[in-house]
């Protein structure tokens, strides 16, 4: 059984939107949401993905934050406890481990791309001038297929995650995340007013808010209904982690809102930055997953002032996927402090062994076991494939239906 333990609390309404906001806030944002929406045509999954963070993000954001404050424990405790308050099958217990396993699972390949942003950010500061196309791709190219390289960033990213997380709630992700939010979003500002400024944003605007229905197809709903429950944290137990530190008073409704509000308009933003970069140097915007390591390094070389605006960009990318791996620890870690009374320092340790384990495989199926394929996947694929289109998607359906006829009303 859980330990019973005092539950922390956030020290005030903002601070719990703040680190909400971070988990939220990450690669999904700045990597994901800009690659897949140039190779799903610009503004139809702009569409899409608006429609599905209001109809179906917010309110499972709701659901899952108040399913924590009620249960005030791990997202496995909450289950156990809310269960028995409403007298209902122990399979809902289902909810909670389906999260924390997610969680886990997508830490191990979120830390290994936060590697790569690792390492252009050391390379930004020496600048890209003179960086050729053929360069650029061939510079990501190598990266990819240097294990040590993939290897040691992901190290370094899981380190600097375990630390903050090691930290506790107050002192270490309320702490955190009270300093990264506010400069990421700056940082997000000053690119937002370059591309302005000097770079091509009537073209972004365009190619992302243009709508034309007849472009949205069936790969476009998934994909988008997909990235929604992604760049919302949901169904991973980060949500019902953060939200089982939140007390009483405060509003879930305004609150999931705010953080909705915040994700949504983060990725907005950097979109216009990223395609106003892209299309005043006549990139193409549909590069796929390296579309800000492959082409914005050779916008950076090539605009005035690029010098700054490229180490700016990648710090930025930084702060957005180490906010988001916080949250990607602390449900597990959560658990295995509550369920096996271990420190935070042990369980921190434990859970970042096991994700920094599969993130070498994961990091290994770039090169040394790019031939290693499961049902037709290498394994980076698989494991986002199952944890994006399967797992969180399952988990956000249960608990719509577990708030919605089985949970026990006070």
């Amino acid at each position: 059984m859980e330990t019973a333990t005092p539950r922390t609390h956030w020290s005030s309404r903002w601070a719990f939107i703040l680190v909400t906001a971070g988990s939220a806030i990450g690669l999904g944002n700045i990597w994901k949401f800009p690659y897949m929406t140039g190779t799903n045509g610009g503004s139809a999954f702009v569409l899409v993905y608006l429609l599905c963070i209001s109809c179906i993000g917010v309110p499972l954001l709701m659901a899952e934050t108040m399913l924590g404050r009620r249960g005030q424990a791990n997202p496995v405790g909450t289950m156990r406890r809310l269960i028995a308050e409403a007298g209902a099958s122990r399979a809902w217990i289902a909810i909670g481990f389906i999260g924390i396993l997610g969680a886990l699972i997508i830490l191990s390949f979120y830390s290994v791309v936060a590697g790569w942003i690792l390492e252009y950010a050391a390379r930004s500061f020496a600048g890209f001038a003179s960086l050729t196309r053929e360069q650029a791709s061939a510079n990501f190219s190598a990266l990819l297929a240097d294990p040590l390289r993939l290897i040691s960033w992901h190290t370094a990213f899981m380190l600097l995650t375990g630390w903050v997380v090691a930290s506790g709630v107050t002192s270490g992700i309320e702490r955190a995340n009270k300093i990264m939010m506010p400069a990421l979003f700056a940082i997000i500002v000053l690119l937002i007013i370059y591309g302005i400024v000097a770079a091509d944003m009537g073209a972004a605007l365009r190619f992302m808010f243009h709508f034309d229905l007849g472009a949205v197809r069936r790969e476009v709903v998934l994909s988008a209904m997909g990235h929604a429950f992604f760049t919302l944290s949901l169904g991973m137990g980060a949500i019902m982690a953060y939200g089982s530190y939140l007390d009483r008073e405060t509003s879930i409704t305004r609150t999931a809102f705010y953080v909705a509000l915040a994700d949504t308009g983060i990725a907005l933003m950097a979109g216009l930055a990223i395609f106003a970069i892209v299309f005043a140097h006549g990139l193409e915007p549909a590069s796929g997953p390296g579309l800000i390591l492959q082409t914005l390094p050779l916008a950076f070389g090539q605009m005035p002032g690029g010098i700054v605006v490229g180490p700016l960009f990648f710090i930025l990318v930084i702060f957005a996927a180490w906010t988001s791996s916080i949250s990607l620890m602390e449900p597990f870690c959560s658990f295995l402090i509550e369920r096996f009374g271990l420190s935070r320092r042990a369980a921190v340790v434990s859970m970042g062994f096991a994700a920094w384990l599969l993130g070498i495989a994961v990091a290994l199926s770039f090169n040394e076991w790019s031939g290693v394929k499961i049902l037709g996947l290498g394994i980076f694929d698989l494991l986002d494939t199952l944890t994006t289109k399967i797992m969180m998607p399952l988990a956000g359906l249960l608990i719509a239906l577990f708030v919605g006829w089985v949970m026990h009303r006070r």
